[in-house]
């Protein structure tokens, strides 16, 4: 087949990503090169989470992202993609028909999928194949606007659970109290049942604060717990201003933060693990590899 591209199109409650990735399958080094990775933080919750709606100017600005990402996808020859919007345009009272808009003005189709969808996606990246079969996971990706949990044991996903509880939501104090306490519960019944349980952690957030913690293990991407929690306790003691200055982060990434490191603090202390894997991987990377297998399955790999 030769060198191929494929795209995702991640339309979150704080950004909005482009991942282009390229598929050879004549090499013999990884099946899969990132090719070009756009992020906006065009934070769609912010509204959405206040007043239940996208307000005009970034449903417009939305409209022009997404225009521009069809262009760097031509450039890019990519030959299929995906674009899945979640929990903001999922609560969002207009947010099929800016999607639909959107369709329209680009021929980009946005699909607006559920939470049971979105944690699907997420395992679809194929992290089975990187996990011990005799050992016990709890995959977390925290989004602005929902966290999903899947439990994953013997090398089989058991179950996987979307909650209402995300980083925008909770700077938005639009989290409620039962969605907080569902999480809760079951991950403390998940770490009752399942004994040495390992997270593994999936979003922007847990890139970043496993690049500032200091004590981790860069080979292996484990942070322990302990450390986490260390560098959590500097990140909320400090102002808006000087997350930004100190620990170099971008605008965006100051605010959600520290929400960020408390989710992940809460499943690792009710799962009573001690560490979490931070293999960087998210929805994106999902939606490609379910794009590649899905034309594997019309067209066989000849041996």
């Amino acid at each position: 087949m030769g060198k191929v591209n494929y795209a995702a199109i991640d339309i979150g409650s704080n950004a909005v990503r482009l991942l282009i990735k390229s598929v050879n399958e004549d090499t013999k080094d990884e099946l899969f090169s990132k090719e070009l990775l756009v992020r906006v933080p065009l934070r769609l919750g912010a509204e959405v989470f206040d007043g239940g709606m996208i307000p005009e100017k970034k449903a417009e600005n939305l409209l022009r992202l997404i225009k521009s990402f069809r262009q760097l996808m031509k450039i890019y020859e990519v030959v299929d993609y995906r674009a899945c919007a979640t929990s903001a345009m999922r609560d969002a009272r207009n947010g099929r028909k800016v999607a639909e808009r959107i369709y329209k003005k680009t021929g980009i189709r946005i699909e607006v999928i559920s939470g049971q969808e979105e944690a699907r996606i997420v395992y679809d990246n194929h992290i089975e194949n990187l996990l011990s079969r005799e050992k016990n996971y709890i995959y977390v990706d925290v989004g602005g606007g929902s966290t999903e949990i899947s439990l994953i044991s013997g090398g089989k996903l058991i179950s996987s659970r979307s909650y209402n509880v995300g980083t925008v939501r909770m700077l938005k104090n639009a989290v409620k109290a039962e969605d907080l306490e569902a999480l809760r519960r079951d991950v403390e019944d998940i770490g009752s049942a399942y004994d040495d349980l390992i997270v593994i952690g999936s979003g922007g957030n847990i890139n970043k604060l496993f690049r500032l913690a200091d004590e981790k293990d860069k080979k292996a991407a484990i942070l322990p717990v302990e450390s986490l929690r260390k560098i959590y306790a500097g990140l909320k003691q400090c102002t808006y201003e000087e997350r930004r200055k100190l620990f170099r982060l971008k605008p965006d990434r100051a605010e959600v933060i520290v929400p960020a490191a408390e989710i992940f603090l809460e499943v690792a202390d009710r799962g009573r693990s001690g560490w979490i894997w931070v293999p960087t991987i998210g929805l994106a990377d999902g939606i490609i590899d379910s794009l590649y297998t899905n034309r594997l399955k019309r067209h066989p790999r000849q041996p």
